[in-house]
């Protein structure tokens, strides 16, 4: 991983907080999974339990980025901060 990757990821993060406009659910949850796996990887911990619905869409849009590299997933964040603030 770059260091000039990492440091447009850590901007985008910035950024993001400065968006005009909250963003619809699916959009957050994927803006939450792409920084999760690009700073975590692959998902980890237990699944939340059955009546914690948001801690449990959260947990599965993490786990469907299973797999893909940090890397990858820093820089398709990247990009949909990009198009968000846009």
């Amino acid at each position: 991983m770059s260091d000039d990757l990492q440091s447009e990821f850590q901007q985008a993060a910035e950024d993001v907080q400065g968006l005009g406009e909250r963003p619809d659910n699916d959009t957050l949850l994927k803006l939450y999974a792409l920084y999760k796996q690009g700073s975590e990887g692959d998902v980890q911990g237990p699944v939340p339990g059955f009546f914690d619905f948001v801690g449990t869409a959260k947990y599965e849009a993490w786990a469907k980025l299973r797999g893909s590299s940090r890397d990858d997933a820093m820089r398709r964040y990247i990009a949909l901060v990009h198009q968000l603030l846009a």
